[in-house]
């Protein structure tokens, strides 16, 4: 299986991404991390107005295969995070890079 790797966004080893634009960060997880942990059934809740330092976890995603930390790729707080990947965390699944992004952060 071939996965899609999205231009003009930025790639941690630990396989999360970040869009930026003006001093917001979207950050989500890789269509490789969503292959590899395989069906997505709980992403736990984001705290909004959280403040996180760069690699500290963001939230805790589990599948049918593991329970994987979700890491910040920068310091910041944290301005939104997706509801509707937290009611139904497959969307992540479906569109890694699309609405199943996971926070919004300032940076």
């Amino acid at each position: 299986m071939s996965n899609k790797v999205i231009e003009n966004l930025y790639y941690t080893k630990s396989d999360e991404w970040l869009k930026v634009e003006d001093s917001i960060g979207t950050i989500g997880i890789t269509d490789y991390a969503q292959d590899q942990l395989g069906d997505i059934v709980y992403l736990e809740k984001v705290e909004k107005g959280g403040k996180l330092k760069q690699d500290e976890t963001l939230t805790t995603i589990e599948s049918v295969k593991a329970v994987s930390d979700v890491k910040t790729p920068v310091a910041g707080e944290v301005t939104e995070a997706n509801i509707k990947v937290i009611e139904d965390a497959s969307i992540i699944n479906k569109e890694p890079y699309g609405e199943g992004w996971i926070a919004k952060i300032k940076i």
